[in-house]
């Protein structure tokens, strides 16, 4: 009987799961679908799901109308050049938390996650003018730092977290051979945590990848982004839904397969320290 209801309460939760998980992919799904469809279809009502003349007319008019490849490359420097310089700098800063903690290593945490909660518009303004002063605007090298910043937080909580879970004894039994602080950081304590560098380091790809806000606000069109592609199909004439959604398939194309091979090692480094 006891065998029953657990077979019964595992076959319940499997199915709760994947309705969940229907239920967030679904958005993904319809957009997809759209993309292959005339704008008459995409508006019709009541909205036609599957059965509709299937067509690659709005890839080829996005394709004539802006350089895909230009916003995509844009989108690989800045998620890439971003996460590159975010992990370099996370992993002393959460190192030296974890291991080296002050009496104000939990306030500063806290001080860093409480950033993520300020509005970015209530600092856009400051920015934009700093941006100009500088010489940044609607460049690559300003926006990686922009969303270097934004990100790093999150880079360094994750971090510390994973760090937290490696026993000291072992960076110290390193230190009594003879490791310095390069020798412990890079031969030790990274190959250690690299589940949880590696998962921290594809969230903050996605993170720069899907970031609209600032890339929207920093950039007119030489450092574009796929979020700025996408955006470009909203005009004052109106909102084409095939053709956005075929853009915005040509945007998430890429991170989707992305996160598709490395699911397991995102799984894997989410996960790492939980059990002991």
């Amino acid at each position: 009987m006891a065998r029953k209801i657990t077979t019964r309460r595992k076959t319940l939760n499997t199915l709760f799961a994947w309705g969940i998980g229907l239920l967030i992919f679904f958005p993904i799904l319809w957009t997809i679908l759209t993309s292959f469809k005339t704008e008459a279809q995409a508006i019709a009502d009541p909205p036609v799901f599957l059965f509709f003349d299937w067509t690659l007319e709005n890839y080829a008019i996005v394709q004539e109308r802006s350089d895909y490849m230009r916003f995509l490359w844009n989108s690989v420097i800045l998620a890439g050049g971003s996460t590159v310089i975010g992990i370099a700098i996370g992993v002393p800063a959460a190192w030296s938390m974890a291991f080296v903690p002050s009496k104000r290593t939990k306030d500063i945490l806290m001080w860093m996650l409480s950033t993520k909660m300020l509005p970015a518009v209530g600092v856009l303004y400051p920015i934009y003018l700093l941006f100009i002063k500088l010489g940044l605007l609607d460049t690559r090298l300003g926006l990686t730092i922009v969303l270097m910043l934004i990100n790093l937080p999150i880079i360094i909580w994750m971090l510390y977290t994973y760090f937290k879970e490696i026993p000291g004894e072992i960076l110290e039994a390193a230190r009594m051979d003879g490791a310095g602080l390069k020798e412990e950081i890079l031969y030790i304590l990274t190959p250690m945590a690299i589940p949880g560098i590696a998962s921290t380091l594809l969230l903050n790809i996605i993170l720069a990848w899907n970031e609209a806000f600032w890339t929207l606000n920093l950039t007119a069109a030489k450092a574009a982004p796929l979020t700025a592609f996408i955006a470009s199909y909203s005009s004052p004439e109106g909102l084409f839904y095939a053709k956005l959604s075929a853009a915005s398939t040509m945007a998430i194309a890429p991170i989707l397969i992305l996160g598709w091979f490395s699911q397991k090692q995102l799984v894997r480094g989410l996960t790492f320290g939980a059990v002991k």
